[in-house]
């Protein structure tokens, strides 16, 4: 059977990471923090949360090796309830509702260009066209996946050179610490803002979810984690220093379309234009990953509980065309009927929950004694899980004091998640 390559499995975190979230977050994090340095120290902190957990999750990925990302790891390490939940919540919230997110910012990029089409009607032609791509084969997958994400990373760097090199006088902001800049990195709003941060570095986990596909998971897997992880950290500090560098605080606070803004400044109303197409363009990249991985939980799912089996059938290529169709039928569902900021809070808030249990079980992994001979051990034990816990559960108490409609109604999903787990399950999930 064909594998996915360690190329095609680094593409996939890439670009599931880099996405809406850098985009369209610095106006919304700026409305409660005004200092460049802080703003640069919340990407780094971000960054540095995901790394941790991604090497968390390699060492999970290596000695539990099965697709399916936390729906795998809690059903083997917790109780085959506390996957189902994970895998629910991956299902419905982890990759339909980003693919909602990122296709809406495709459509409202694209209209910002070509003003005649309708934004909502971009982002649905998006999702059904990529649903219908990565329904075809592996092959046809990896290959669309490479060239977008290997076009998202030159055009982001490209953007930030014609920045550099030709956006004229450079803002009077600076990027050294001030008086009051240690208050506020441990203040609510720096909270707050994480929120944001965290959910633009989703998808760090995103090549866990095709481990059976991966060829040589054992030694693959951490090293596309940490290579993926650190690509984006890396990606994400050079945008924002370049928003801040080329376009003043004021005319950014607020605003969503960060990218067209700053260049719009910088270059002239017809850079703008041509950076929201190439906007646009990125997040073609970032559709197509969420769309390739996400199905992947449904279709264990629909492996391991007969009421879901549906979900498992595959065509001749052993694609699992049901659970991508499925999962693109629910991202329709969100771009039809949800805001952008509501969608993006409350998917923060329920994918928080789900990686944070998936990375405390690297605790309950070597309690019980599941490692394999060999495999990856998570490297800083302990202090790597411990960083991202601890940086995870900050930012979801803020959630519910923040933003309490948001987080409650992800509490629901969750609840709904253990309610359809009651009734469907009649077996035990493979351990194999």
């Amino acid at each position: 059977m064909e594998k996915f390559s360690r190329t095609t499995a680094i593409s996939v975190v890439v670009a599931n990471m880099v996405g809406t979230g850098v985009f369209t977050s610095l106006g919304f994090q700026l409305l409660g923090i005004q200092s460049a340095f802080v703003l640069m120290m919340l990407w780094f902190v971000g960054g540095l949360t995901a790394l941790c957990g991604a090497l968390t999750y390699a060492e999970l990925g290596a000695n539990l090796p099965r697709s399916g990302g936390e729906y795998n790891f809690l059903s083997r390490l917790y109780h085959p309830g506390a996957g189902f939940i994970s895998g629910w919540v991956s299902a419905t919230v982890g990759f339909a509702a980003p693919v909602a997110l990122a296709a809406m910012t495709f459509g409202a990029y694209l209209t910002a260009v070509f003003p005649q089409l309708s934004p909502t009607w971009a982002a649905v032609s998006l999702v059904i066209f990529l649903t219908a791509v990565h329904c075809l084969s592996r092959q046809t997958s990896s290959t669309v996946q490479q060239i977008f994400t290997a076009l998202k990373v030159l055009l982001i760097v490209f953007f930030c050179v014609v920045i550099f090199f030709w956006g004229g006088s450079p803002q009077e902001v600076s990027f050294l610490p001030a008086q009051g800049d240690g208050d506020l990195i441990f203040s609510g709003a720096f909270a707050v803002a994480l929120i944001y941060v965290n959910y633009a570095y989703t998808g760090w986990n995103a090549a866990t979810y095709v481990t059976s596909e991966l060829d040589n998971p054992q030694r693959n897997l951490p090293i596309v984690l940490f290579i993926g992880t650190g690509l984006v950290m890396l990606l994400y500090l050079l945008l924002n220093f370049t928003f801040l560098s080329a376009a003043p605080i004021a005319i950014l606070e607020g605003k969503l379309e960060v990218g067209v803004i700053v260049a719009d400044h910088a270059l002239g109303a017809n850079a703008g234009k041509a950076m929201g197409a190439v906007l646009a363009l990125l997040l073609i990249s970032t559709v197509s990953a969420m769309t390739m991985a996400g199905p992947r939980v449904l279709q264990v799912i629909g492996e391991d509980f007969k009421l879901f089996s549906m979900l498992s059938r595959c065509n001749s290529h052993g694609v699992p065309m049901s659970a991508i169709i499925f999962q693109g039928l629910l991202a329709l569902l969100f771009i039809l009927s949800s805001t952008f900021e509501s969608v993006l809070v409350f998917s923060s808030f329920v994918l928080g929950v789900n990686t944070l249990f998936a990375v405390l079980g690297v605790f309950v992994l070597r309690w019980k004694n599941h490692s394999v001979a060999g495999a990856y051990r998570t490297f800083a034990y302990p202090f790597a899980p411990l960083i991202y816990l601890s940086v995870t559960l900050w930012t979801l108490v803020y959630v519910l004091l923040s933003r309490p409609m948001e987080g409650w109604i992800g509490v629901a999903m969750i609840v709904v998640g253990g309610l359809l787990y009651k009734v469907s399950a009649n077996k035990p999930p493979s351990t194999e």
